[in-house]
This record gives structure tokens, sequence and C-alpha cells, in this order.
């Protein structure tokens, strides 16, 4: 038995196996570095202890630190979550020597399925259908260009301790295969400490499909069913559901199955996953799915099987732990249907680049019917530069597809605000508005395929209008459709407001003609709904309940929010440009990150769109391009270094210099 639990993570997994080991009876011990001194998860645990700088590799990632904390404190078990150490097989045993239970797989599973080359021969052997491709350990570069086009393009080339997306790289044509090779070797290594990789053809149409599956010590193992992880950019999920939107029976069976022979093969024990790449180009077959990796820990996306079985996942992963045993899988059952969306602080409007700074205002919906929220923040807490950039997980289940998805949009429409961190609320809101989404039609490539759609450059037009009438009534307490209102005869007939949208000026201006946006007449005609006010919020209605725009007192001037963006407005003479990320002479920092490479010198000769550096921050590898055709004037940084948003950290000389 389980009596006092150290949680060797943060964020919102922290405080989700907190919860669930407080229903157990369980005491709690959390870890934190310096970055996460005042993080919820810290105070919601019975105890915590600081393990270190906010690096997580000086913290999180120290496994002595880790121990040490949970033998000082008395604790009996580590739950690893996701991330950080919940799969390293050194850390378990360094766990089981010091008899302390280790809440995951033996050792021994977790170095069988870590590796992919390794895992794939293993899934051969057991029957599991698996992606053609080259698994061997010739790392040459020239033979795996080889291999790479013997198997044909388009290939993915897969760090073989990779996951989550890291040390993954698409590569269409023979000619771009050494340049891509050496890029993901590069994070592979930064981020496992192994550069060694696969190659893997890459399948067309392809889905992303996974079944979760439980084992105990006693050697049953069940599955709880698929979940569809389709929807992803950079191969990072994005939205999951469960079951698969298209799934039969047969399909299921034989999916489920499948991935129950891959945890036998290893024994497996505690929660683990089995992803599938699964051929999307028609209807889902017993014969069109391929192994592609096994995940020995619990997954971010867990509550979507939770909502559709019922299951606590945290409290069977802590019971098996203990000792005890999964249900039989005839007692497992699926119920309706359930989405989960990954709120982050990015920005799609600049490519997704994270967004950090103090979230001043957070509201997320938690209390919604059928709803729930897993989160790791709060109000006034901070979004910085050395963690995932996750702001919450919002959930909801339904009867069927249709009404998940309902309520899902209902409560990122109505209930979402962050600021001035930015978020892509407003994307996740549009993904699952797509037609193609609804009908079920989802694939790896689907957010890329529609990503004009998905990502407008900015907020329409008439959103700013609509809250440009809005505030007009909240500052002077009149009709907000009486454009004249608040204007002299014999005086300039006209008030302005502007706006920084995603780094865009935006100008809107009221006058007894109507209203422009950067000079541009909004049809007011369109414009259709009713104000009311909010505890405070005075909120514009669209006449199908749909909240458009919601605007309240802020000390710096009045905050509107429009469908889960929020957007801070000031008076026309003191609203700010923001800088471009690249301009034409400068390359500049998009966030706060290290330095990984630097290929040019003053003197060079660059081409529009060539690689100049490339910096890592927020778990993420960034390629900084070109601006345009020119010389390299200056280079002020260097390799390992860490440089702030904004610096200038490659000049060009000015056209018709150098």
């Amino acid at each position: 038995m389980i009596t006092k639990l150290l949680i060797a993570n943060r964020g919102e997994i922290a405080c989700r196996v907190i919860r669930s080991a407080r229903q157990m009876g369980i005491a709690t011990v959390a870890v934190y570095s310096d970055a996460d001194a005042h993080a919820p998860h810290v105070k919601m645990a019975d105890e915590a202890v600081h393990i270190g700088p906010s690096p997580a590799r000086e913290s999180y990632l120290v496994a002595e630190r880790i121990i040490k904390a949970a033998k000082d404190t008395g604790a009996d078990a580590i739950h690893p979550g996701y991330g950080f150490l919940s799969e390293n097989a050194a850390f378990a045993r360094t766990c089981a020597k010091n008899k302390i239970i280790f809440v995951g797989p033996s050792p021994e599973a977790i170095e069988a399925m870590g590796l992919k080359d390794r895992a794939k021969a293993l899934m051969e052997e057991a029957g599991v259908p698996v992606t053609p491709g080259y698994h061997g350990d010739n790392q040459d570069a020239d033979f795996l260009k080889k291999q790479a086009d013997q198997i044909g393009y388009p290939v993915l080339i897969k760090a073989v301790a990779g996951g989550g997306g890291k040390g993954m790289r698409k590569v269409e044509k023979s000619a771009d295969f050494a340049a891509a090779l050496e890029s993901c070797k590069r994070e592979a290594a930064s981020s496992f400490g192994d550069e060694n990789v696969l190659i893997e053809k890459y399948i067309t149409s392809p889905r992303h499909i996974e079944v979760q599956v439980f084992g105990d010590s006693h050697g049953q193992v069940v599955h709880l069913f698929e979940r569809d992880c389709s929807l992803q950019r950079r191969h990072q999920k994005v939205l999951e559901e469960a079951p698969a939107p298209g799934m039969s029976e047969e399909v299921r069976e034989a999916m489920c199955s499948a991935a129950v022979r891959a945890a036998q093969a290893v024994n497996y024990a505690g929660a683990g996953t089995v992803e599938f790449i699964v051929d999307g180009s028609g209807e889902l077959r017993a014969d069109g799915f391929y192994f592609m990796e096994m995940n020995t820990r619990l997954q971010v996306e867990h509550p979507v099987t939770e909502m559709v079985t019922g299951l606590d996942l945290v409290r069977l992963q802590l019971e098996v732990a203990a000792g005890g045993r999964v249900p039989a899988q005839d007692e497992i059952a699926l119920s309706g249907h359930a989405i989960e969306a990954r709120l982050y602080a990015e920005d799609p409007v600049t490519g997704f680049l994270p967004s950090t700074g103090v979230l001043e205002r957070l509201d997320l919906p938690e209390g919604r019917e059928g709803v729930r929220v897993d989160s790791g923040v709060e109000q006034g807490g901070e979004v910085t530069m050395f963690y995932d950039p996750m702001i919450a997980k919002i959930i909801a289940h339904g009867g069927d597809r249709e009404e998940a998805i309902e309520r899902l949009i209902d409560a990122i429409d109505s209930d979402v605000g962050v600021w001035p961190v930015r978020t892509n609320a407003g994307f996740l809101r549009r993904a699952l508005a797509h037609p193609d989404f609804a009908a079920g039609d989802v694939y790896t490539g689907f957010i890329e395929a529609h990503l004009d759609e998905l990502v407008p450059p900015g907020l329409p037009a008439l959103h700013y209008g609509v809250a440009a009438l809005v505030l007009s009534g909240e500052e002077r307490g009149s009709d907000p459709w009486d454009t004249l209102a608040g204007f002299r005869l014999n005086g300039a007939p006209r008030v302005e407001y502007g706006f920084d949208a995603g780094g865009e000026r935006l100008s809107v201006r009221l006058t007894e003609g109507g209203v422009s946006v950067n000079g541009e007449p909004l049809q007011l005609s369109d414009v259709q709904g009713y104000l009311s006010e909010q505890g405070g919020v005075v909120e514009f209605v669209h006449e199908d309940d749909t909240l458009l725009a919601g605007v309240e007192h802020h000390r710096d001037g009045l905050l509107i929010t429009l469908q889960g963006q929020a957007v801070l407005v000031r008076d026309h003479d003191a609203a700010v440009d923001a800088d471009a990320l690249a301009g034409g002479d400068a390359i500049k920092a998009p966030m706060p990150g290290k330095m990984l490479s630097l290929s040019v010198k003053p003197g060079d000769a660059v081409t529009k769109g060539q690689t100049l550096a490339v910096m890592e921050a927020m778990k993420m590898e960034m390629a900084l391009t070109a601006p345009r055709d020119g010389v390299v004037d200056a280079v002020n940084a260097a390799e390992g270094q860490q440089v702030n948003e904004g610096d200038v950290l490659v000049a060009l000389a000015e056209d018709g210099e150098g």
C-alpha cells in the first residue's frame, strides 16, 4: 500500500496526480524548480521540496535530487507523470534500489519499448504489423540516405529514443535528406541524449490512432479502447478524441488485440499506450494499421479515455503499483464520445511561436455540464521559457460526437479568456467547427491542409468594428449603435482606437458615416446582435447567442475579449506598434531561448529563406531564416548563448551596401 507519493513532475499533470492521490487518502509531495516556487502543484501538495534552478536539466531531470527528496520526506512511491523521467529505465531502477515504488512499468519494459528500432523488431516477433523501413544499427549518413532512397519518398526520420514529436522529420525528396538528418540527430541528442535514428515509409493520408492498455503484476493485460489523435501540428497533438471517428467493431477488435499482444510481449504492468499509424485513404481496414511506438507512461490525452470509460487512470496506476489488479476486459465499456483540446500559450498568427508572460487574466470553462478542465497554472502566474507552454486541457463529453463537439465549442466561445499571453483558443475553435472535422474527415495533415482557414491573418475586421461600437457605448453610457454619440457638431466628428492584433496595428475609426478599420469601411448592416452586462463586463452577443465581444476596465485601458482572444484597447495616441520578428535588415529572437547554431559570419552573402541560425526554446527547435537577399553585416550572438525576445541576432547590410 502506498502511503506517501512524490510527484516527479510539474504543471497540470502534477495537479492531476495529486487530486487522485488525495481521494485515495495518500499524502503527496511536490517538487519544484526556482520558476515553479509559487506554482499551483506546489500549493496543492501536502509537502513541497525545492530541487534546483529553473532549467529542467538542472531540476526535474536530475534523478539524484528527486530520489533525495523522496527519502527526505519519507515518500514510499514516485509518480513520474509524463515527460521528464517518466520513460527513463535507469531512474526506475534507481527507485527500486532505494526501495521506492516507481508508478510505472518495469525498467525492462521501458527499455524494450523505449528504442523504436528494437521495439519494432519485438513487435514483428509478436505478430503486430509494423511500417516498412530501416530499423538497424548502421547510422552512417550516406548509408541511411541509400536506405531512404530504396524505401521511396516521402520518408520519416525518427529518433529511436524519441517521443512527443521531437527528433522527427518528414523528407519529401532525396536532395533534402542530408539536412533533415543532421537537424533530426541534433534535436534527438539534445532531447534524449541519443542521436540514433530509424527511417520509415511515410504513409500518405495517415491517421494516428492509439490504444490505451493497462497491465498488472499478475499477468493480466486489458485495453481501454482507442483514441484518435490525428489532428497534429509538427507531430504535436492538438485535438484528441475517443472513440475514433469511423471505427468499426471489426477494426477495433483487430487493433486493440494487437495492442494487448504488444504489451504482453514485454510483460507490461501499468498504464501504456500503443500508437498506430493508420491508412486513412478510405474506410478503416483491419489490415490497414501499423505499429508506430509504445509510450510506457500515462499520456497527456488520458482524460478522453477516462470520460468514455468512467475509470480514473491515475487511481488505477496507483492501485496496480501497489500490487492491485486491473478490471476484467468485459467490465470495461464505452459510453458516449469525448474530445480534448490543448490550450497552449502560443500565437498562431506568428507561426505558433510560444507566448510567455504573466497571466493577468485567466478564465477557463470550469463547472460547465459535460466539460472538464485540467490545468496547472492560475491567474497571476507566469508562463516561462523553461517548460512546455500548455495552459490547460479542455475536455468535453457528450452522448455522441456531435454533442461533444458542440459542448467544446461552446466552452471555448463563452468561457476562455487569457491576457496578455496569447493563446491558440481561436485556432482550436475554428478546427472544431470546420465542416471536414465535423464529418470525421481527420488525418495528420488536416491542419496543414486547412491552415489558411484555421489561422486567418488576424481577427476579422468586423469583430474589431463590433468591439469599437461596444467600447463607444461603454465609455459614454449611451447607445453604441448611435455612431454620433458623444460627437460635437462643431468638432472633429470622429473617435479613433488603436488595436495591437498579432503584431499588426489596426486603427478603428468611428465617424458619422460609420466605422472603418485601417481606412476600410465596415458594413454595419452585417452586425446583428444585442448588448448585455455580466458582472461588470459589457458583452456583445450575436443574435444566435454567440459571444462576439466583451469589454471590461483594465488599469492600462479597456480589455476586449473576442472569441477567446483578448486585446487591450488604449487611446489611439498611446497605442504602440509591435516590432516585427524579422525586419528587412534584422533577424531577431522570436522569444527567449538558447542559440544552437549560427551558420553565417559578417560578409557572407545570403539568400531569402536561407537558414542563418537555429535556436531552442520551450522544448522546440526553430530555424531563423533570412528575410531577403543580402550580405551579413553583423552577428550578435554565439552558439550556446541565452538570448532574450527581440534581440537582434543577425543584421544584414542595407540594400546597396556590403
